[in-house]
């Protein structure tokens, strides 16, 4: 009985990771960073960051809702800039310790064909507004929490709900980086922001 028990556990496994492989297969960024092109990083932590060259980008990321403060946002405000797009909420602890280094590189660009929006998936306007008080953030968010729309936008890109993750999106609005986890150091978002301004819009 518990060779036929150990068998049917074996089985089992066997099967998830099949699923699971097969799930990590059908990601392109994943699927790049496995053929070992040195276009991306994964850290033992967990902190995942992947280049994708221009021509394995896919459509331009449209979307529109509103920000923190109630005005209007759609990607047709940000045409012809690279644009860094975070997901985040407030009581997200990662999301609270990379916001100085995504404020410090927000500013290192400033002047630049650059924007930066965070995209809160969790909290109200509020709340949001006091948390980019209390940490110094300077940027505006959009509030995807009762957005369906919104969310659908990105739903493609990343897991709407992997908090934090960072999106850098080209001169065409298309995702060219993605960066999974608590952001280490404003350097590496600063890195791929400046290779997406110097390519040719």
């Amino acid at each position: 009985m518990r060779r036929i028990l150990s068998a049917v556990v074996a089985a089992a496994a066997t099967a998830t990771l099949a699923v699971g492989l097969a799930a990590c297969s059908a990601d392109p960024l994943a699927e790049q960073y496995r053929a070992g092109d040195n276009k991306g990083y994964i850290a033992a932590n967990g902190f995942q960051t992947v280049e994708i060259p221009a021509d394995q980008r896919g459509q331009p990321v449209e979307f529109s809702g509103s920000l923190d403060d109630g005005s209007p946002v759609s990607s047709g405000d940000f045409a012809g800039r690279v644009l860094v797009v975070n997901f985040w909420y407030a009581t997200c602890g990662p999301c609270i310790i990379e916001a100085p280094r995504l404020e410090q590189a927000y500013q290192s660009f400033e002047g630049q064909d650059v924007s930066f929006l965070g995209i809160n998936t969790y909290d109200q306007p509020a709340t949001a507004l006091s948390f980019a008080r209390d940490n110094d953030v300077s940027y505006p968010s959009a509030m995807a929490v009762n957005d369906a729309d919104l969310k659908l936008a990105f739903a493609d890109k990343t897991p709407i709900n992997a908090t934090p993750t960072t999106l850098v999106l080209d001169r065409e609005g298309r995702v060219a980086a993605r960066i999974v986890g608590e952001l280490p150091e404003a350097s590496i978002l600063e890195a791929i922001v400046r290779t997406l301004v110097a390519e040719t819009a």
